[in-house]
């Protein structure tokens, strides 16, 4: 017999990163359409990144969607063991049939191919006549296909006409995700930091990463006290986090009793069940259920029964679609009828809703602080100067405007009061505002909800994008990545770029060149605490400096001063 899917292993499970997006969206497509597109679907990794629960959550996800479709999932040991012992034990033909019924094959550890022809032939003949009725294949090994030793050139060619796909080590962020989501799915709190120390743990794979969760589960549970982040080095050398480990599955099953008026006579089931077809066909829904129903033998309570859960499903999907519009008329997914025209597939809608409200979700606006008026420094400085003009003209002039200096500068409050101007003279114009530890924590949340797509294009919405204390982001990875194709699509936008740091982004080492040199390419600027330098009242006033050196000091390209600098060097040399 094949093997069953590991029910655990479903898409929604699974942690969608940098490193295995093309194999996921792959295997949803394949999915959602077997045998039409990446056939087969080879996928590759090292041991413990996630091929088996994708192959599972592919055959899952094929049963929900295709439940006509036989599904058929294996390891390659297992079915040539299952050949042998059909052979020996006479069963050759009925095992042939069991093939010829199955329309989708999930094959793992194709690796063992290797230098075994007899089980390459039996592949091969499976294969051609799985294809030959139209299936899908969908293979896993733990090396490429040309890295398989000794294959037969005719697999090695039908390996390589589909798509090849390989899974590779999640990034930081992906793992804080990971932990974070297998922690929610035990019924595990965990401490403050916890998620982001076992991320860092050095593990080769995913199921490591779970085994350091594991072993401070363990300590947790048999010490009865929550273990905290700065424990999870001493305990594993880099490990995580605890948790109750309560693998518990809660039933809730509702009886529903009415009475039901009894029917005319002539209105027989097969009757009920063609007008309702007819009548929700008309109006654009699918009716595979009710269809379905039509060779079965119901009476006329079940009918209607039947009936009236269609309708709520349908019910549904109009509110969903209603709800999508009042969110985004010009929503992509109002066209996704597909869905909102599926009764079967209301669960998904509800997702692809849930995907439009994470989408179209406020922006971070700005924090209560000071205005430019209210500042406790200097409006003479250079930095407020240009603050000031990046609000008036914001992605006009100094852009990026990046502001760096030591704690207690003034950096945030400066920041607080751009935004707040913008915002009040700009209210048409998009704004977020945040630091990068949270625009980090807003990342991991979306990767363990996997909605990053969702939460991409809420941010790719800003037209103004203030984030303050970029440096919480050296030495991350996905988080860097998501802020560079941000940056861009800001300025191809003709938005405006802000900008905070303690130290100038040269010095930012942990931090990508390409991000990099972006932040240094408009106007960087150092704030200096009170006290430090030159007094501010013996800086020149920049109310009698002429239009155009006005225009020569803030028009650079990249500005990097201090007060005493500006005053004995570049000021007597402007004119």
């Amino acid at each position: 017999m094949p093997l069953d899917l590991d029910p655990r292993y479903t898409f929604d499970g699974f942690i969608v990163g940098s490193a295995n997006r093309l194999a996921a969206a792959a295997g949803r497509r394949v999915a959602e359409t077997p045998g039409t597109a990446y056939n087969p679907l080879f996928i590759y990794s090292a041991s413990g990144l996630g091929k088996t629960h994708l192959l599972s959550a592919i055959g899952a996800h094929i049963r929900r969607l295709h439940p006509q479709l036989q599904v058929m999932y294996d390891t390659l040991e297992h079915l040539m063991d299952e050949v042998l012992n059909a052979i020996e034990g006479g069963s050759r033909d009925a095992f042939r049939q069991q093939l010829r019924d199955v329309a989708v094959l999930l094959l793992d550890d194709v690796q063992f191919l290797a230098g075994r022809r007899a089980a390459q032939e039996q592949l091969l003949r499976a294969w051609d006549g799985l294809l030959a009725r139209g299936g899908q294949v969908v293979l896993a090994s733990d090396r490429p296909p040309a890295e398989i030793d000794g294959l037969d050139e005719r697999l090695l060619s039908r390996f390589s006409g589909g798509l090849i796909a390989d899974l590779g080590t999640p990034d930081y962020e992906t793992r804080v995700a990971i932990v974070t989501r297998k922690a929610e799915d035990r019924g595990l709190a965990l401490g403050a930091g916890v998620a982001q120390a076992l991320a860092r743990v050095p593990v080769a794979n995913v199921r490591e990463l779970q085994g350091a969760l594991n072993r401070v589960v363990a300590v947790q549970e048999l010490e009865r006290r929550a273990v905290g982040a700065q424990e999870v080095a001493a305990l594993l050398g880099l490990g995580e986090r605890p948790a109750v480990s309560r693998d518990e599955f809660e039933a809730f099953l509702s009886e529903i009793a009415g009475v039901l008026e009894e029917a005319p006579a002539e209105a027989a089931p097969e009757r009920l069940l063609g007008e309702a077809i007819e009548r929700w066909q008309s109006m654009g829904f699918r009716t595979t259920r009710l269809e379905g129903a039509l060779g079965v033998e119901l009476d006329h309570a079940a009918a209607e029964a039947l009936l009236a859960g269609f309708e709520q499903d349908v019910t549904r999907l109009q509110e969903i679609a209603a709800a999508v519009q009042e969110l985004d008329a010009h929503a992509p997914e109002l066209a996704r009828a597909d869905l909102l025209h599926h009764p079967d597939r209301v669960a998904e809608a509800e997702n692809l809703l849930g995907q439009v409200r994470e989408r179209m979700a406020p922006l971070p606006e700005p924090p209560a602080g000071p205005t430019f008026a209210e500042l406790a420094l200097s409006p003479d400085l250079l930095p407020v100067r240009a603050a000031r003009a990046v609000a008036l003209e914001p992605g006009e002039r100094y852009n990026p405007f990046y502001v760096h200096g030591p704690a207690g500068a003034g950096k945030t409050a400066l920041l607080v009061a751009l935004a707040g101007a913008i915002a009040q003279e700009r209210p048409d114009l998009p704004l977020a505002v945040g630091s990068g530890e949270s625009f980090a924590a807003e990342l991991i949340d979306a990767l363990a909800r996997n909605q990053v797509d969702s939460w991409r294009a809420r941010y790719r919405r800003a037209r103004v994008l203030v984030i303050d204390d970029v440096d919480a982001l050296v030495d991350t990875e996905r988080a860097q990545q998501e802020l560079f194709h941000l940056y861009d699509d800001v300025r191809r936008s003709g938005g405006q770029l802000v900008f905070s740091a303690a130290c100038p982004p040269r010095e930012l080492l942990g931090l990508e060149p390409r991000l990099r040199s972006r932040l240094e390419s408009g106007l960087v600027v150092e704030l200096v605490p009170l006290g430090e330098g030159e007094p501010v009242a013996a800086s020149p006033a920049p109310a009698a400096l002429s239009d155009a050196q006005r225009e020569r000091l803030l028009g650079a390209d990249t500005v990097l001063w201090r007060w005493p600098y500006l005053q004995d060097t570049l000021l007597p040399n402007l004119d």
